[in-house]
C-alpha cells in the first residue's frame, strides 16, 4: 500500500519536494452535482434568477476558485494552470452536473485544482439561489480520470476493477 507523501519519517505535516520531478503535462477531470427543487431549476434554465446568469458566474466562480487552490489548501504547490474547462449538464431534472479539466505542463497533478473547481461553481450556485431553495444538496464531487506524471494514467472505477 503507498505512504502518505505529505508527512516526513517523523509523522511533521511537510510540502512535498516535487523539484526533482520532470515536468509533464497534466490533466485531470473531476466532477460533482447539486440536487434542488423543480422550480429552482427551471429558475436557473429558464435565466430567471434574480442574481442573473447562475451557470455563467460559477463557471467564472471555478476557473478562479482552480486558481486559487493552493491558498485555501495548505500543502498544494501554486501551479501555472494552461487551461481549464468547465461544462455543466442539464440533462436530468432537479439536477446540474459540473465537469472540470484542468491543465498544466508542471512537476505535479492538478487533481486538486478540479476538485476545487467543481466544489467551487457548486457553492457559486448554491450561494447564487439559497433565497429561493435552501435544501439544495451537493453530492458526488469526486475524481474522474487524472494523467500525466510518474504515475501515469488513472480513470476512476478501473482503480477498482484491479484491485
Amino acid at each position: 500500500m503507498a505512504e502518505f507523501t505529505h508527512f516526513d519519517a517523523a509523522g511533521q505535516a511537510h510540502m512535498v519536494d516535487v523539484g526533482d520531478k520532470n515536468e509533464t503535462r497534466r490533466v485531470a477531470r473531476a466532477e460533482g452535482t447539486i440536487h434542488m427543487l423543480a422550480e429552482t431549476y427551471a429558475m436557473i434554465l429558464g435565466g430567471n434568477a434574480k442574481k442573473g446568469d447562475v451557470l455563467g458566474i460559477a463557471r467564472i466562480a471555478a476557473i478562479q476558485g482552480s486558481k486559487r487552490t493552493s491558498e485555501l489548501i495548505p500543502l498544494c504547490h501554486p501551479i501555472p494552470l494552461t487551461k481549464v474547462s468547465v461544462e455543466f449538464d442539464t440533462g436530468t431534472a432537479c439536477e446540474i452536473r459540473c465537469l472540470v479539466t484542468a491543465e498544466t505542463v508542471g512537476r505535479t497533478g492538478v487533481e486538486m485544482e478540479a476538485l476545487t473547481a467543481v466544489s467551487v461553481a457548486l457553492l457559486t450556485i448554491y450561494d447564487m439561489c439559497k433565497a429561493v431553495d435552501r435544501g439544495m444538496s451537493m453530492h458526488g464531487i469526486r475524481l474522474l480520470e487524472k494523467a500525466g506524471g510518474k504515475s501515469g494514467h488513472w480513470v476512476a472505477g478501473a482503480a477498482a476493477e484491479e484491485a
